[in-house]
């Protein structure tokens, strides 16, 4: 027996598609089947990869009573957040307004017209301490339904008029005169500087304690502080060398094959929830190549984090590579061991395990003692394979000489399932992070990964006017992208145009931020979703729960906010073009970072960085003439360079061009190539070296 969902493209939703309960997917006709029953509709969000997910729905979802009690009650309706962030952000906020926390798996109960009025996150089958069980919560709902139904749609009334004007509040105003002061924009830098390193855990590394979550758009604005020459750079510099390398040595990295898991437990990183998602390895990869380009740190060295990066790169290429281009989703968490499905099964390893793979017994004891895997009575136990410290030489060593070998006999068991789908946003991270890896590391062989990505991007989500942001098997189907994805895609094109000079991604990302600018900003007000996309016939319930108000969610968390990256891609677009439009409009995104600042700097790390770029530049190269590896040599001196705020545009002197920077530059007299530095655009005497380009850029860091 199936319900619903069995023939739905997503992972999640097809995951669910044998159980009792009659799920089915989100939109009006769900709504207007719980109108014509007269029953409130049961909202569980979650994604394909989450543990807990799992955990209720095999403990509810698969639970014959338990689906007899919500299909007689409720109409059920399954969300996976990752195709549609616009419903879980909405019911996100509504959980957090009513509990004061949030997660997944996320349950909701709304009126017919999709108000909520009572939400929570994981519920257990039977009761816990301060903890009803879900029959319990459903037999609570269903009792205020039928009993107390004006109080719950007063309620219902309440919360949607709180979200909306909350949702409100956080629109921003583009369009309008917001030049900075430099003085005052450098200075609030700063003071963001100095306001993370309170909150630094010196101890651990990164931020805060437990959970702890790589807090990856923070360290790309800690980087490029770090680049420049303010009094706190070094702070910024310290800051991200001692995070990157507290991850890398703890067991959210997977030692063996790359990758970094979504987050850890514990404070000391040494617990992680296993999951691997592209968006976490994206901006980690980018945010390691990057590092590298700035040389390092005797706290967390070059060579350590190019290991790293590397290892990461192949992770996503050999791991969440797509057959036709692009990159799947995540990793789930769980996966089989000892006959059953476990979290992290695939990962951790006994000391038996060890000996059993490394033909060396002093190598395989040595190990296991450097990885602090249990002896006695608990050398069954498993755990994953870290340190928590820099290796020394001899452990290095030691490690590297059996990586491979260890790899190969962890292949061997049954790895976790993956959610084939490929998002547009994150894909467009995935290009920006191998387009600007592949330099770092001098390892030209990834810009072809990125180039097949960039390409389902470009032929496969976006149809010349519109971009979708979900496909499955080199299909895409379902809603218009989010602000989030035109501007992750957009920032990939430019990353890769940097990178290969070739002007079709130069021109994509214009087209997309064309776009973007007509179909997000209304009134002068940007918002997260277009409101005549495709989605909005399903978004009948998102726009009841919001009392009609658009939205949008200007906050850095996991990943960049949409805002934030359209501000930098913006930002870049100016730089290439002259676009004073872009560049106004980049301006008035970041004069939203006041208000994000006053909640804390980890709540606006990539605006912070869109900052910094914006107080440093533009710095624009353009490098004109010759061939092969003289040109080459410029090239990669120019994309070497940490400056925040510097684009590299490539081309031939004379040629037909669409990227204005390129214009009216000639190639040296002898034809050999010459590169150009202009800074706030006024441009300086061009050079053909890459010694010389080297001080041109120091200069004006």
């Amino acid at each position: 027996m199936t319900n619903r969902l069995a023939g739905q493209a997503s992972a999640y939703l097809r995951q669910h598609a044998e159980n009792p309960v009659h799920w089915q997917p989100f939109g009006d006709d769900a709504f207007a089947e719980a109108a014509r029953r007269d029953v409130p509709v049961f909202l569980s969000i979650g994604y394909a990869a989450c543990h807990w997910c799992h955990v209720m729905a095999h403990e509810s979802f698969e639970d014959p009573a338990a689906a007899e009690q919500l299909n007689a009650g409720f109409v059920c309706v399954k969300v996976d957040r990752e195709e549609r962030p616009d419903v879980d952000s909405v019911y996100m906020a509504a959980c957090q307004a009513m509990t004061g926390q949030g997660g997944w798996p996320l349950s909701v109960f709304t009126l017919p017209d999709g108000r909520a009025f009572y939400a929570g996150t994981y519920f257990p089958p039977a009761p816990r301490p301060g903890q009803p069980s879900f029959r319990q919560v459903l037999d609570a709902v269903s009792e205020a339904w039928r009993d107390r139904r004006e109080a719950v749609e007063r309620q219902a009334g309440s919360l949607a008029d709180a979200l909306g004007g909350l949702f409100s509040d956080q629109l921003l105003g583009i369009g309008a005169d917001a030049r900075h002061d430099r003085a005052a924009l450098a200075s609030a830098l700063g003071d963001a500087v100095v306001a993370l390193a309170r909150t630094e855990d010196r101890s651990h590394g990164g931020f805060g304690t437990a959970p702890k979550f790589p807090p990856s758009p923070v360290l790309e604005f800690l980087l490029r502080h770090a680049a420049g020459t303010a009094p706190t750079a070094e702070d910024a510099r310290g800051l991200a060398g001692r995070t990157l390398a507290a991850m890398c040595r703890s067991a959210l990295f997977d030692v063996l094959g790359g990758g970094f898991a979504r987050y850890s437990v514990t404070a000391d990183w040494s617990l992680p929830h296993y999951e691997k998602m592209l968006y976490d390895n994206a901006q980690l990869l980018r945010l390691l190549a990057h590092w590298v380009r700035l040389g390092g740190s005797e706290e967390f060295p070059e060579e350590e984090a190019r290991e790293a990066a590397s290892l990461t790169a192949d992770w996503m290429v050999r791991e969440l590579g797509l057959p036709g281009g692009g990159f799947a989703s995540s990793l789930d968490a769980d996966s089989e061991r000892d006959g059953r499905r476990v979290e992290g099964g695939y990962y951790v390893w006994t000391r038996r395990e060890l000996a059993d793979a490394v033909a060396d017994a002093d190598d395989a004891g040595r190990l296991a003692s450097l990885f602090g895997l249990p002896l006695g009575e608990h050398a069954s136990s498993a755990a994953p394979l870290h340190v928590g410290r820099a290796l020394t030489a001899e452990e290095h060593g030691r490690l590297a000489r059996h990586r491979d070998v260890l790899h190969a006999a962890r292949t061997l068991r049954t790895p976790p399932s993956r959610d084939e789908k490929a998002v547009a946003g994150w894909n467009g991270l995935a290009v920006a992070a191998l387009a600007d890896a592949a330099w770092a590391l001098d390892r030209p062989g990834l810009l072809g990964p990125a180039r097949a990505a960039a390409a389902l991007l470009k032929d496969v989500h976006w149809d010349g006017e519109r971009l979708l942001r979900v496909s499955h098997g080199g299909s895409a189907a379902g809603i218009e992208g989010l602000l989030a994805d035109y501007a992750g895609c957009a920032e990939g094109a430019l990353a890769l145009y940097a990178a290969t000079g070739d002007e079709q991604w130069y021109v994509w990302a214009e087209d997309l931020l064309g776009v973007a600018s007509h179909r997000f900003i209304a009134e002068g007000l940007l918002s997260d979703a277009a409101a005549d996309g495709p989605a909005a016939s399903h978004a009948r319930g998102v726009r009841a729960a919001l009392a009609g108000a658009r939205s949008l969610d200007p906050h850095d968390a996991e990943a960049p906010s949409g805002a934030s990256l359209l501000a930098g891609t913006m930002l870049a677009h100016a730089a290439y073009s002259g676009s004073a439009g872009h560049r106004a409009a980049a301006e008035s995104i970041v004069a939203g970072l006041p208000r994000l600042l006053r909640e804390g700097p980890r709540s606006a790390g990539w605006l912070l960085a869109v900052a910094q770029a914006l107080l440093a530049g533009p710095v624009e190269v353009a490098i004109v003439g010759g061939a092969g590896e003289d040109r080459r040599r410029l090239q990669a001196e120019a994309l070497a360079s940490p400056a925040p705020g510097t684009v590299v545009a490539v081309g031939e002197p004379g040629a037909p061009s669409r990227v204005p920077l390129l214009a009216d530059r000639p190639a040296a007299p002898d034809g050999g190539p010459l590169a150009y530095v202009c800074v706030d655009f006024a441009c300086r005497l061009p050079v053909g070296t890459p010694r010389e380009l080297r001080q041109e850029l120091a200069a004006v860091r």
